[in-house]
């Protein structure tokens, strides 16, 4: 199927974001728009006014191998973390420079903003977990071997909850330190959980992605999951990652594959970006993988924080020196803008929370194949 209506726009021009909303604005309450035009740093995180047309340049060149795959606005005005292999950075002026602040027990940590300074940092698909308050990390034992979600409280600090591979959700009300689950799993036992996402107002929303049995969605902090629809024109679907809009909770993006198209010569394979706009209950085909916007199952989403209808998603190899491919998707009117850089690949994108046309990006440095 070849979706219609998408225009795709090679621009170098900037991208006219929508304005940040009263909301996001509290949200932001003391942070500015970085002053500088060059990043004080390893080279391992930039930022783009204009949707990646053009990056702010870094003092250092990043080195092979570099992954950032963690990267986090945090309540703190002007206070960022990234993760850089296993290397946690800081920055407390909106992204102008940045310094190590710790080192932490995995290559592949990614970071969930908590209140204040705080933030929790855990491994995919492994058990490393920590607590970040400021320059402090506090490693913490995992409930579980397997993470693949963790979500905060806002109106909590102390609150969090962590989703393991089983498809269950784990309980905190003290920072991390003890936790009991919560409710029941997603999918019936035996399921390969792909991914759980957290709504960030809101931990009691949560959509998880599975193997085969595609979504399913909790309003109730796990109590009860309701089995997503939309996915697939057949019996099943891979739903790889979903991402719960900040601009509103009833938007939710997801990558995935419809199990009834992914047949030898299908061209796509089946491979779709999905939204929904009912908090995750149902979902409907938005853009379909072609060679012009090339979707991977581990394609980064990144909603904007000041408009529910558009999506930021990226693709990026080192293979043949590509570099890094960003996409602009507006769900409502149909329009695909695409800017080009040289990276390896946007492993993080963050937003400014008082101007969210300002972009981070955590990028990587694979170097030549070989």
């Amino acid at each position: 199927m070849k979706r219609t209506g998408i225009a795709v726009i090679t621009a170098a021009a900037a991208l006219a974001l929508a304005q940040p909303s009263a909301a996001i604005a509290a949200t932001g309450s003391g942070w500015t728009a970085p002053t500088c035009n060059r990043v004080v740093g390893d080279g391992a995180v930039t930022f783009t006014t204009d949707g990646g047309a053009s990056l702010a340049g870094t003092t250092g060149t990043l080195k092979p191998i570099s992954y950032t795959h963690g990267l986090v606005a945090l309540g703190a005005p002007g206070t960022l973390l990234a993760t850089r292999n296993n290397e946690l950075q800081r920055s407390t002026d909106a992204g102008c420079s940045w310094t190590h602040a710790a080192t932490l027990g995995s290559e592949t940590t990614r970071l969930t903003a908590g209140s204040g300074t705080r933030a929790f940092a855990w491994e995919p698909n492994g058990g490393y977990l920590a607590r970040v308050d400021g320059t402090t990390v506090t490693p913490l034992t995992s409930p579980v071997a397997s993470v693949i979600g963790v979500g905060t409280d806002p109106a909590d600090p102390n609150h969090v909850r962590l989703a393991g591979g089983d498809g269950r959700l784990y309980d905190s009300r003290n920072a991390g330190v003890t936790w009991s689950t919560t409710g029941t799993p997603a999918f019936p036992a035996g399921t390969g959980v792909y991914s759980v996402s957290f709504d960030p107002a809101n931990p009691d929303h949560v959509v998880a992605g599975a193997m085969i049995r595609g979504g399913a969605v909790t309003t109730d902090g796990g109590a009860t999951w309701t089995a997503s629809t939309g996915l697939t024109s057949g019996a099943s679907a891979n739903l790889f990652a979903t991402a719960v809009s900040p601009a509103n909770p009833s938007f939710v993006y997801g990558i995935g594959v419809d199990l009834a198209e992914a047949v030898p010569g299908s061209g796509n394979e089946g491979r779709h970006l999905y939204r929904s706009t009912d908090g995750g209950r149902t979902f409907a085909k938005v853009l379909d993988d072609t060679a012009e916007h090339k979707l991977t199952n581990s394609t980064l989403l990144a909603p904007s924080p000041s408009d529910a209808n558009v999506l930021h998603f990226e693709y990026g190899t080192y293979f043949m020196g590509y570099g890094t491919d960003l996409f602009r998707l507006d769900t409502a009117t149909g329009a695909l803008t695409k800017t080009h850089n040289a990276f390896d690949g946007v492993s993080a994108i963050a937003f400014n929370p008082a101007s969210p046309s300002v972009m981070y990006l955590g990028v990587e440095e694979v170097g030549t194949p070989g």
